[in-house]
């Protein structure tokens, strides 16, 4: 089907419509309808200050919705994707233990029994069976909560939504958990061409069997829809016919599903009414209310959103994806919806859309700020508000207004978005934040900016970067100013400068003057390799830790050596650095203790996808080094002897340049190796320390220009 004329700004209102449920319902996720109405009463707007917790979190709601679709791109956006392809993305994004899933142990967690048999090689669809993990386990929400996305790639097209929902959820379930799936992504997939719910319903339930428990519940709402006119006699129908009572497990997706279709059905296509039920009627309050605002954003756009209090002004756009891609755990609404966009594209034969040449933050959506908030500081006297316009832009439609008033002199106004983990990331409730910064020292940042016609002063404007010292105090660091006299424009280019490798954690732009006036910010981007050295600082902070993306069993600080590695079982990664860097270079000396295999990573986009120079053991335990491509198994590019023996340090030299691969290492003794080959399978991605199942240490970790 031909894609709507309206397609990027419905997939914008869906993703906000998902992560609004999310955070709206996760304060109070698992209480009990009578609980709810106890402690909160009916849930019409966020409560997360009255739970004393952040808004805006970590949850694998969100996390596992955004993450398993990476699928689709990974493997060339083919219409023919597989689960078992399906499971090795969850392989390849998901650390053990540590990112997306509830690490509620084996025939517990539906999802961590399943990776568990993705880990042992028991590829999808077994891997989430019943008949491998029992009937309970199989039928948890999990399929339901994580579905989203599968449909928003396939606009207008049911059929191909259903079938892309049962196989990724057939990865971790199976039987009804498939079926609700199924629901969700057909419905939203319509929604995108039509208003009616009736339809939207009828639709969806051809895609499952009739005598299904999902294709009976769903009856018996519309029944209740028509007998009982409030919403709340409805639920206790549910309640009693199928409550956690009757439906075992943690979390089982019929009890929830009913809830979804509660909300749907009772909330008169009013997206805080809709919201209001599904949350308030209890039980898996996030996911449910997820569901319902994403299939209610796509339906309605941002029209609907709007239409009630400010939902989207406290998010600013801002989500989290804490995976082994450390470097896209601090993102948005609108790029994460931009992702979206092109995956359908592409399964439609469309070319893919770059607003602004590609920038990073183009608020080329309605209403988008991607992440920019006001920044408070010492010296800022007067007030700064942030709204997005439709004017002021060089190359495209939108830009981000920045409203000063009452600016006294001397004094600053600041706008800024996150580019790393801020102090209010660093303690998540529930699920842990991975991630790595997005901004490095040695690339190339531009922005636009132009003052309003109608300023009455000048305006001093400058970029600006907050990053981490030695300490882990919060310190900015100033690009050149420039004066903009009313109606004028500035076009800022900085290479930013060297911080040690230190994090950077924010970017932002500040504002100097008096009076009132706008400032308009048209693009904020940046391009290039880093240039750094990544080691430990002379303060004894811990933020030059936190870049690093953990996938190894432990990962310590030496007595002398900063990295101290240990993989236990299996090969396990260190990570940093984003999937944008393309050609650089990567260097370090490792100390092997014990290793089956060391080395260093290029072109890292998670646990299981990356080039590696390695040192490692040949059946007869003679020492080779080796060049290899890890994708869906591993593949040897190149290969040479080389003896090496624990205790004694290594030299690694890693370069990659379009389809060119060159590697050297060097022993002690001046001994080196030098080892050549062309591949085009990755074409970007972070560093890492890569070990097999021993011990290593090293000092430090450079990465440059090629």
């Amino acid at each position: 089907m031909p894609l709507p004329a309206d397609y990027v700004e419905r997939v914008y209102a869906g993703v906000l419509g998902k992560i609004i449920g999310v955070y709206l319902g996760r304060p109070f996720e698992g209480w009990t309808y009578d609980r709810i109405m106890a402690e909160l009463g009916e849930v019409w707007h966020y409560v997360h200050e009255q739970r004393s917790v952040p808004l805006v979190v970590t949850d694998d709601d969100i996390s596992g919705t955004f993450t398993f679709l990476r699928a689709l791109p990974d493997y060339d956006n083919t219409r023919a994707l597989s689960p078992a392809q399906i499971g090795q993305t969850w392989l390849n994004y998901i650390i053990e233990n540590r990112a997306i899933l509830w690490w509620g142990g084996i025939g517990r967690s539906t999802e961590h029994t399943a990776f568990l048999r993705l880990k042992r090689g028991i590829a999808a669809p077994r891997s989430g069976s019943a008949a491998l993990n029992g009937q309970v386990v199989a039928e948890q929400i999990g399929a339901q909560i994580f579905i989203d996305g599968w449909a928003m790639v396939a606009p207008g097209d049911p059929e191909l939504a259903a079938d892309l929902a049962r196989r990724a959820a057939s990865v971790s379930h199976d039987g009804e958990a498939i079926y609700g799936a199924q629901v969700i992504a057909a419905m939203e997939s319509l929604a995108f061409v039509e208003r009616d719910l009736n339809v939207l319903i009828d639709a969806a339930i051809r895609f499952i069997p009739g005598d299904s428990t999902i294709f009976r519940l769903i009856a018996d709402l519309r029944d209740w829809r028509a007998r009982f006119p409030d919403w709340r006699a409805a639920r206790e129908q549910i309640a009693a016919r199928y409550g956690y009572d009757r439906y075992p497990g943690n979390c089982h997706i019929v009890p929830n599903h009913a809830l979804i279709l509660l909300g749907l059905l009772y909330g008169d296509d009013d997206f805080q009414k809709s919201l209001m039920i599904t949350a308030t009627a209890g039980w898996d309050t996030d996911c449910n209310a997820g569901n319902v605002g994403c299939l209610l954003g796509i339906k309605n756009g941002l029209a609907g959103i709007d239409a009630g209090p400010d939902w989207r002004g406290p998010v600013a756009d801002r989500l989290y994806l804490p995976t082994a891609d450390g470097g896209r755990a601090v993102t948005d609404a609108v790029r994460e919806a931009y992702a979206i966009v092109n995956i359908g594209r592409a399964l439609a034969g469309e070319a893919p859309l770059a607003p602004k040449h590609g920038a990073r933050f183009h608020f080329e959506l309605p209403g988008s700020v991607q992440g920019f908030v006001v920044d408070e500081s010492a010296d800022a006297r007067g007030t700064l508000r942030i709204e997005n316009v439709a004017r002021q832009s060089l190359h495209g439609n939108r830009s981000l207004a920045l409203h000063y008033r009452h600016l006294a002199p001397g004094c600053a106004a600041r706008a800024a978005t996150a580019t790393f983990l801020l102090p209010d990331m660093l303690h998540m409730p529930g699920y842990a934040m991975l991630a790595s910064p997005t901004l490095y020292s040695g690339q190339h940042l531009s922005a636009r900016v132009c003052a309003d016609e109608s300023n009455a002063a000048l305006v001093q404007c400058r970029l600006y970067l907050k990053v981490y010292d030695s300490c882990d105090a919060l310190v900015r660091i100033y690009g050149d100013a420039a004066t903009l006299t009313p109606g004028s424009a500035h076009i800022f280019t900085w290479r930013i400068p060297d911080t040690g490798g230190q994090p950077i954690a924010a970017v932002g732009v500040e504002l100097r003057g008096r009076g009132h006036g706008t400032v308009y910010l048209d693009y904020l981007t940046w391009e290039g390799a880093p240039e750094a050295t990544f080691g430990r600082p002379a303060g004894g902070g811990d933020m030059w830790r936190r870049a690093w993306v953990n996938g190894v069993s432990a990962y310590e600080q030496g007595t002398g050596e900063p990295y101290r590695l240990i993989q236990n079982e299996g090969t396990g990664l260190l990570i940093q650095g984003t999937r944008e860097w393309r050609d650089y270079c990567v260097s370090a000396t490792v100390t092997p203790h014990l290793a089956e295999a060391f080395g260093l990573g290029a072109r890292v986009q998670g646990m299981r996808r990356y080039y590696a120079l390695l040192l490692t053991r040949t059946a007869d335990n003679a020492g080779t080094a080796r060049l290899v491509r890890a994708l869906d198994g591993v593949t040897l590019l190149a290969e040479a002897p080389f003896a090496w023996v624990y205790d004694q340090p290594y030299t690694f030299d890693l370069r990659v340049v379009g389809q060119d691969l060159r590697a050297v290492v060097r022993a002690p003794d001046s001994a080196s190796v030098t080892l050549a080959a062309r591949d085009d399978r990755l074409d970007g991605g972070g560093i890492a320390l890569v070990l097999t199942e021993g011990h290593v240490s090293a000092d430090q970790v450079m990465v440059s220009p090629a």
